[in-house]
């Protein structure tokens, strides 16, 4: 499947708090409380409440640092979807979390518990 669908099982995740982000040499994983899991293998974007850029993708040897910890413990209070580009989570705290499909090569995206890939 290429492209974010517009059936995207997100509604689960509001009201659901982030608890754990694991980063790994093909990915970074964001995982809820109950919703589940985002193994996210391509672009994604943190903004805070004013729009400025936090932290985003980028290849494991140009990276100094993280900066995704001010979305740890914060409860999802809205999502959307952008068919076929992109679906993103707004933090209660005003953070965006925004999650791109935008490599045509590969599936970008996994969402667990129900292994919808795209």
């Amino acid at each position: 499947m290429q492209g974010v669908p517009a059936d995207l099982p997100l509604k689960r995740f509001i009201g659901d708090a982030l608890f754990q982000i694991c980063v790994g040499m093909d990915g970074i994983q964001f995982r809820f409380g109950h919703a589940g899991t985002l193994c996210v293998y391509g672009r994604w974007e943190l903004h805070d409440s004013s729009g400025a850029l936090l932290d985003s993708f980028v290849e494991h040897s140009q990276r100094r640092h993280y900066c995704i910890h001010p979305i740890f413990n914060q409860d999802v209070a809205a999502y959307s979807i952008d068919v076929p580009h992109s679906f993103g989570f707004t933090f209660a705290s005003g953070h965006r979390l925004t999650i791109y499909s935008d490599a045509p090569q590969y599936e970008s995206v996994l969402l667990l518990p129900d292994e919808i890939r795209f």
